[in-house]
Parts: C-alpha cells; sequence; structure tokens
C-alpha cells in the first residue's frame, strides 16, 4: 500500500488514523448481523463441529493413556471457568468504571499437553490427520478403542509421514508434542519473536524446530513452501486450515455446558460478552464461531490485539483482510505477546467471523504487563503476556457504550489463551516488569 492509499484509508475510516498511532481503541464492527444469517454465510454447518467434537471424543480414551495429565478428565482436553471478583474490583478502581456484570475467567492457560488455546486446534488437526491414515491403511476402524493409537503397528506408520507448521509459539508447542507423541516427524517453523525456551522444550520432545530472522508470516511461507514439495508432509496451514477452526470451534458446547454446571443463564436478557486474544485469527475465529452456534445473538464477541500488530482490525476495518499489513500502516508489529505478533491476518477467518464478530480493540504492551501483575496478585493466577489482552474488553465496551455490556445481568469472559508452560524465571520476569510499570505510574 502507497502512501496515497494509506492516506485516503484514513479519510475513510478516521479511527485507523489511532491505529497508526498506537493508541489503544474501540472498533465496533458495522457488518455483524443475525447470527443465524453470518453461520449460513460461512459454508461451515454445526455438523461439521459435531463431527470434530466426536473425533475428539473417541481420541480421549487414547489421549487419557499417553498423557497421564489427562487422567481426571478422561482425555478431554478442556479448561475451567473461573469467577475473577478481586480483579474485576481491581479493574473497576483503576479505569474508574464500574462492571455491574459479572468477570469470568476461560483458564486456556492450564489447558494439559500444550497449556494455551493452541492445543484446542492444533491438537484436533494431528489426530485428524493421524486418524485418516490410520483408516486408509486399514489399521483402525472407527468404532474400535482408540488406545489403539499408542501400539507400535501405528508408530512405525506415522513415522514415514512428517507435519510441519509455522509458529509464533503456542500452535508449534500443541502440534510438536502431539505429532511427536504419535510418532510423526513433525518440524515447527519459528519466527523470530518466538521465545527461546518454547524452541527448546519442542527440542526436548524430539521436534525439528527451523528459526528465521523474520516475523510470522515469514515462518508460515517458508514452511508451506518446504511441505509443498512432500507428499508425504502434512502442513498444518494456520492461516487457512478449516480442520484447525473446527478443532477451535468445539469450544462453544463445551462453554455451555460449563455455564449451565455453574447455573449461569446466557440468553437475550443475560447476555454473554466474550474478549479473545487475536493473533492470526484461527483460534479467536474458532472459539467465537462455536459460541454463535451456541448462543446466537445472546454472545457478543470481541478480538484484542496489541496496538503494534492489530491486524485483523486493519483487515475487518477495511475489508482487505489478508490483503493488507499493519506495515502499511506503519506499524512494526513488535510486541511482548508473541502469540499476537502477525502482521497479516487470515482471510479464511476474517471472511467467515465477518457477520459474526461484535468488534475488535487494541491494547498496549505495557497494560498487558500492569494486568498480568495485578492478576497474580488478586486471583494469584499468571498468565503470559498475551493472555491479556482480553481483560481490557469489559472496560472497552463499558465505556465505549456498547449495548448491554453495562448490565448487572451480563457475563463478561476473559479468555486466558497461555501460561501454564511458561519457565517460572520467565513468569517472574514478566510479573516484575508488571510491577515497575505500576509503581511508576503510581508516582
Amino acid at each position: 500500500m502507497n502512501e496515497a492509499e494509506k492516506t485516503k484509508w484514513i479519510e475513510k475510516l478516521p479511527l485507523l488514523s489511532e491505529i497508526a498511532e498506537r493508541k489503544e481503541v474501540l472498533w465496533r464492527n458495522p457488518k455483524n448481523g443475525d447470527s443465524a444469517a453470518g453461520i449460513a454465510q460461512s459454508g461451515i454447518t454445526a455438523s461439521d463441529v459435531e463431527d470434530a467434537s466426536n473425533r475428539l471424543k473417541r481420541f480421549a480414551p487414547y489421549i487419557e493413556k499417553v498423557f497421564p495429565e489427562t487422567t481426571t478428565s478422561k482425555g478431554v482436553i478442556e479448561s475451567p471457568i473461573t469467577p475473577i471478583p478481586s480483579m474485576k474490583q481491581s479493574l473497576s478502581i483503576k479505569y474508574d468504571t464500574q462492571i455491574p456484570g459479572e468477570l469470568l475467567l476461560k483458564q486456556d492457560n492450564s489447558l494439559p499437553i500444550s497449556g494455551s488455546i493452541k492445543a484446542r486446534g492444533g491438537i484436533y488437526e494431528v489426530l485428524k490427520h493421524a486418524e485418516t491414515l490410520a483408516v486408509e491403511h486399514g489399521l483402525i476402524k472407527m468404532d474400535e478403542d482408540y488406545t489403539k493409537f499408542a501400539e507400535p503397528e501405528f508408530r512405525n506408520l506415522f513415522a514415514k509421514h512428517k507435519i510441519a507448521v509455522g509458529s509464533t509459539g503456542n500452535l508449534g508447542l500443541s502440534i510438536g508434542i502431539m505429532s511427536a507423541k504419535l510418532g510423526f516427524d513433525v518440524t515447527v517453523h519459528m519466527s523470530a519473536d518466538a521465545k527461546q525456551w518454547k524452541k527448546d522444550l519442542l527440542r526436548e520432545k524430539g521436534v525439528t524446530v527451523v528459526e528465521y530472522a523474520d516475523d510470522y508470516s515469514k515462518a508460515v511461507e517458508e514452511g508451506r513452501r518446504q511441505a509443498e514439495a512432500d507428499q508425504l508432509c502434512h502442513f498444518v496451514d494456520d492461516e487457512n486450515s478449516l480442520d484447525l477452526f473446527l478443532g477451535y470451534a468445539v469450544a462453544g458446547e463445551r462453554v455451555a455446558a460449563q455455564l449451565s454446571e455453574q447455573g449461569r443463564k446466557v440468553d437475550n436478557d443475560h447476555p454473554l460478552f466474550v474478549y479473545l486474544p487475536c493473533g492470526v485469527g484461527g483460534g479467536p475465529g474458532g472459539v467465537a464461531f462455536g459460541l454463535k452456534l451456541q448462543f446466537g445473538d445472546a454472545v457478543h464477541c470481541f478480538f484484542a490485539e496489541p496496538t503494534h500488530s492489530p491486524c485483523m482490525t486493519i483487515g475487518m476495518m477495511t475489508g482487505l483482510h489478508d490483503k493488507v499489513s499493519v506495515a502499511d500502516f506503519g506499524l512494526d508489529n513488535q510486541t511482548a505477546a508473541d502469540g499476537l505478533a502477525v502482521g497479516t491476518p487470515s482471510g479464511f477467518v476474517g471472511e467467515r467471523i465477518e457477520p459474526l464478530l461484535e468488534g475488535c480493540y487494541t491494547i498496549s504492551d505495557d497494560t498487558m504487563f500492569e494486568l498480568l501483575t495485578m492478576l497474580a496478585d488478586t486471583e494469584d493466577i499468571r498468565l503470559e503476556p498475551s493472555a491479556l489482552a482480553g481483560m481490557t474488553g469489559p472496560i472497552q465496551t463499558i465505556r465505549g457504550q456498547v449495548p448491554f455490556a453495562d448490565s448487572s445481568t451480563a457475563t463478561h469472559l476473559v479468555w486466558a489463551t497461555g501460561g501454564s508452560m511458561v519457565p517460572e524465571t520467565e513468569m517472574e520476569l514478566y510479573y516484575g516488569i508488571g510491577k515497575t510499570i505500576i509503581e511508576e505510574s503510581g508516582k
């Protein structure tokens, strides 16, 4: 995009000027409409998501067998929904804004196996690929006991096949750990902003890690190019994968069941607001789609992005989706929220979620670090920086006068996307940065 084109877009959409200046903003999506119509328009059906859910159920006995940490959940990879009343009070004081409804945390930071939201879509796509190969080679039928996937003949088959993915970190962890456990030859192409501890952990699991000096898009592009040259290699395409999307979408029925068990209503009189940190868009897009299947117009989904990397916000605002980059508006895509450091959004996701998304907002790195420390102090919950992107959602929607956001019957669900795999020394560093910001802001 040249300077003249940039100027025209800013004249048409003045909020882009504030985004280019790295300000924290809220954007309301004018294309958000009837949920049923949006779902129909997507070309993805409830049956598609149900098929993904059933596949995960078939694999649950295998997951329980090879990952002992899932024994209590019987092989179901799921996270709790936790009330955070002390954090709600601290947010209200910090921003001088009351949150009349309830504030909950969806703790995907504690998901077993890989400790982030990516365990949903990433692990699902690997399992589907493994199932497809096993069925094609006559090793299993879908009505048989899937613990058989741990047997040597399955591992011998998978060892002849490769899996590859491009990642800033968390998707690479979920793909790498699951693929290696099954016996695949797996390669993760990682961008420059990926944390060293994530690279080290993958290598410990027997994963080949290829590092790039460029950003996420370059890692994906190169990974895709290499995979296309090898017919035995399955490339997990975070930008365009329907399977990833469906794996994330299963979260909708899981959340519906959890809220029901907790006695929480979701309907037009009891609206649900969900705040999802967003990188390329696959995770939050799939989750939002699944939630819309469950709750229709009673759920209001917002994506949260770093001020330096608001790719989905820009893609959705302009309608250009993956034909525009944050660099087109002078942004450097440099953020401590490594999982969200993406310059160009997924067009596949953007086009499908466009009629279903209520809006997007941006958040600075300093704010994420400050909230990280606040959450640790108030609720004794520790997340990685990117997982705090959703935490200002209630403040943004209430201040932005989004209808029903200030209702006493509303439920605000912040999606905590990762954190439990972070080494303690790294987490202490994050906490210290946040503590310093809080202390300096108080002077």
